[in-house]
């Protein structure tokens, strides 16, 4: 237990260095973190008393990794307003739908191209169209892009994603874990995970009165007890109808999003998200082994190319028709482009069924890459968007069109 507790320490120290190295030279904390983790993890050297491998600690670093995973969604959750997602949902509607075709067709072509079997292709498609909720959360909150009137957009478009991302789980769970063994019980449970999200969007219309006398409750203390437990329950309790857990901390955190306690609840997660975030970035980079990754290595910048060409296009067409300028527009591709852990999971679901076994080192590769290029490219959105400004000639076109008007 004391050297358990000693590796934790030691990976906290890490993860504070990297922070540290990551706010002097102004970038996010994210490519850090999991850089850190991969050149540390099982196959690092052991230093005298100090064992880099994280061995013994992994499974509560992992542990505290996920927990890390549910208060960055429960934030998120808390920033989205229900409210809002129905004024504007035909937009959202509208960009999350081409966000996800976009980038599942590109996806499926790429598969058969590299000449993958059915199952393979589909997974493959299934890792190119889900964004990493996570990252988005925190790159938005890193840069402080909460307030911009794209970001409503942004987060309606990964919700959506994250919706397709639940149904295609549970497709794709029956088709290769055989969980569902009939075409009518794998319908059945995706309209079961559908049914319980919805669930939640009836809370958030109907129910802000009663959850306001809820969580009337004047002591801080007990009031955040309240709510983690209500937040581990629900997220725990999702998995029970093949629902995520990270999804069920969003819909919890969407579902308080309304009421009057949404700002203290903010206020008092907050320290909670930061921390454990920090450490699911950093449990994330662990699980990656440096060697495995040269025989991937051409596939994954192939699929980060389209990416990153479907992402870019997809928000330039969510951006246009929901009335943002070019450069807005632009900012929402370039910010939803990150993937993490849910391509992870998207992964291990064809790894679990025996699929080829590229798929592994593929999906570490894909994911690093991106992790660091996506916050990278958020961060650097206007200096892009000046780049294709001089190529498009957006604000020419602007011009001459007020001028016409005139």
């Amino acid at each position: 237990m004391e050297q358990m507790v000693f590796e934790v320490g030691v990976a906290l120290v890490l993860v504070a260095i990297a922070s540290v190295i990551a706010g002097k030279l102004k970038f996010s904390i994210i490519p850090f973190l999991i850089l850190v983790g991969m050149l540390v993890g099982p196959h690092a050297p052991t230093i005298g008393i100090i064992d880099l491998t994280f061995v013994e600690s992994a499974e509560i670093i992992s542990f505290l990794g996920q927990i890390g995973v549910l208060f960055l969604l429960f934030y998120l959750g808390l920033e989205f307003s229900v409210n809002k997602l129905v004024q504007s949902g035909p937009s959202i509607i509208f960009g999350g739908t081409v966000y996800v075709v976009l980038n599942f067709v590109f996806g499926l072509a790429y598969g058969f191209v590299m000449g993958l079997p059915l199952y393979e292709t589909l997974i493959i498609a299934g890792m190119l169209s889900v964004s990493s909720t996570a990252i988005v959360a925190k790159v938005l909150v890193d840069l402080r892009r909460t307030g911009n009137p794209e970001t409503e957009l942004i987060l309606g478009m990964i919700l959506f994603d994250d919706i397709f991302l639940a149904v295609f789980l549970s497709v794709m769970s029956g088709l290769l874990l055989g969980g569902a063994t009939s075409a009518g019980g794998t319908v059945l449970s995706v309209l079961m995970s559908i049914g319980y999200m919805l669930v939640f969007f009836v809370i958030a219309r109907k129910g802000t009165p009663v959850l306001n006398k809820l969580l009337n409750i004047t002591s801080d203390e007990i009031f955040i007890i309240v709510v983690f437990a209500a937040l581990f329950f629900v997220a725990g309790f999702s998995e029970t109808l093949y629902v995520a857990q990270a999804i069920g901390a969003l819909l919890f955190g969407l579902a308080l999003s309304e009421t009057e306690q949404s700002k203290r609840i903010e206020r008092l997660v907050t320290p909670f998200r930061d921390f454990f975030g920090a450490l699911f970035f950093f449990s994330f980079g662990l699980t990656i082994d440096p060697l495995s990754l040269g025989g991937a290595v051409w596939m994954a910048l192939g699929a980060v190319a389209l990416t990153i060409l479907a992402n870019v296009v997809a928000g330039m067409i969510a951006g246009r028709k929901a009335g943002y300028s070019h450069k807005a527009s632009s900012n929402i591709g370039l910010t939803i482009m990150a993937r993490g852990e849910f391509t992870i999971i998207v992964a291990n679901l064809g790894i679990s069924a025996g699929l080829a076994s590229i798929i592994k080192p593929f999906s570490a590769l894909y994911v690093l890459i991106l992790a660091i290029l996506g916050p990278l490219c958020a961060k650097e959105s206007k200096r892009i968007y000046r780049v294709l400004n001089k190529v498009f000639k957006w604000s020419e076109k602007q011009e001459k069109g007020k001028r016409t008007e005139q």
